[in-house]
């Protein structure tokens, strides 16, 4: 190869890099920091309150019952040398019973939970997605992202989207 076709081959890429450099200069990039978003934003703290309060009754219920059960099981440890060994057994059995019945009542108040809570963010999720949409749209970006290492602040459009989704209110 002549030094003349490699001299116009690099000219050529310099050009282009410098023409890629110019356009990426006039990108409108924006970012949204979804963790802020789910915790702050009123409609998320909304969410999370409804699920408090839609299951307080059974998490006070299952803790409970396992106050009630720790109690039956020291009063057994107290009584056990003077019991006899039958009456001793079936309570023992009991307890281990109960046990049983408090840890799959909580296995299933936690998936009834996780689920909720799914559904929930799911919505706030989606109404989130919608306003991101809307300001993309309307103020002309080229690129919003959400997952990101590292993103500049003079890019963070995150109290933006905070604020238009708490103007929404419980739409």
């Amino acid at each position: 190869m002549n030094s003349s076709f490699i001299k116009s081959m690099l000219s050529a890429t310099c050009l282009a890099l410098a023409a890629w450099s110019a356009q990426a200069q006039e990108m409108k990039i924006g970012y949204v920091n979804s963790d802020k978003v789910l915790r702050d934003a009123i409609p998320a703290r909304a969410a999370q309150t409804k699920i408090e309060a839609e299951f307080s009754k059974r998490d006070k219920d299952l803790t409970d019952l396992a106050v009630k059960l720790k109690a039956a099981a020291d009063k057994l440890e107290k009584e056990a040398p003077t019991l006899a060994e039958s009456e001793r057994v079936r309570r023992q059995r009991e307890l281990v019973d109960q046990d049983r019945e408090i840890q799959r009542k909580r296995r299933e108040f936690q998936e009834d939970l996780s689920q909720r809570k799914n559904e929930e963010l799911a919505a706030v999720v989606d109404r989130a997605n919608k306003v991101i949409k809307q300001i993309f749209d309307q103020e002309k970006y080229d690129l919003i992202v959400q997952e990101v290492i590292f993103a500049s602040p003079r890019i963070d459009i995150t109290d933006k989207v905070i604020k238009a989704l708490n103007a929404q209110g419980g739409k």
